[in-house]
């Protein structure tokens, strides 16, 4: 069946949709048991090019069900208190993608995985733990009332070309960490309404960075895509000036 698509890349729901799916480390995952809908909660990462990851365990009952069908769809929610006041989940983003399922052993993406879920760590060098990454063929998104609209998976992936960035991301990383703390609290305090020390940075794409402390994730987005070290430079520093500027929360 041949379903809508709209949008890209630049667009305002492909833009919306792609910084969800970067917030979220969970979504439920909808496989194929026999025919039948299966529904499982799942933890997620993401590519450089925001394509969902996936550390799934060959002996779960989704990834039995992904050898005989890759079809799959996820369902991302958007993270923290919802925007209606009465508190209706219903009232918050949410995003269904519509993909296949694909094993990927490249090393970068289960670190990025190990990365956003530090406890992952204790499985991934398992046999039976593989990194999948889900190939997006359409997205429908519900922002709002009266906003909704289906979207190309090609628009739902990052443009242009970030293997330079993808390439010395670990670096960036390791570098923001050990020489520029107080940024990241910056970052934190003023950007996110987060105060305090402690936040690490734990990956960079191109369309912003993950911050963490302990349990607590935070997004901050950037202003316009980067796809280069030099380019992430400028944009780290830009986020300094801005956080300087913003006031106290």
């Amino acid at each position: 069946m041949e379903l809508p698509t709209g949008g890209d890349g630049t667009s305002e729901p492909a833009t919306a949709a792609r910084r969800l799916v970067r917030r979220c480390g969970h979504a439920a995952l909808a496989t194929s048991l026999d025919g039948w809908p299966y529904v499982s909660l799942v933890a997620v990462a993401c590519a450089p090019d925001a394509t969902p990851l996936l550390l799934l365990s060959d002996l779960a009952q989704h990834t039995k069900n992904l050898a005989a069908d890759p079809r799959v769809s996820l369902l991302f929610a958007e993270p923290g208190a919802p925007s209606d006041p009465l508190g209706d989940p219903l009232a918050a983003a949410r995003l269904s993608l519509l993909g296949r399922a694909e094993r990927d052993d490249e090393p970068r993406l289960a670190a990025r995985f190990a990365a956003r879920h530090p406890s992952a760590g204790r499985y991934a060098g398992f046999a039976d733990f593989l990194v999948y990454r889900v190939v997006i063929e359409r997205g429908h998104l519900v922002a709002g009332f009266g906003r909704i609209s289906w979207i190309a998976g090609e628009a739902l992936r990052s443009s242009g070309d970030a293997a330079a960035l993808a390439a010395a991301e670990a670096d960036i990383v390791a570098h923001m960490n050990a020489d520029h703390a107080d940024a990241l609290a910056l970052y934190a305090e003023r950007l996110l309404a987060r105060a305090g020390a402690g936040w690490r940075m734990t990956g960079i794409d191109p369309d912003g960075i993950d911050l963490r402390r302990g349990d607590e994730f935070m997004r901050l987005d950037f202003a316009a895509p980067v796809l280069s070290a030099d380019a992430a430079r400028e944009a780290l520093v830009a986020l300094v000036a801005a956080a300087r500027q913003a006031p106290a929360r």
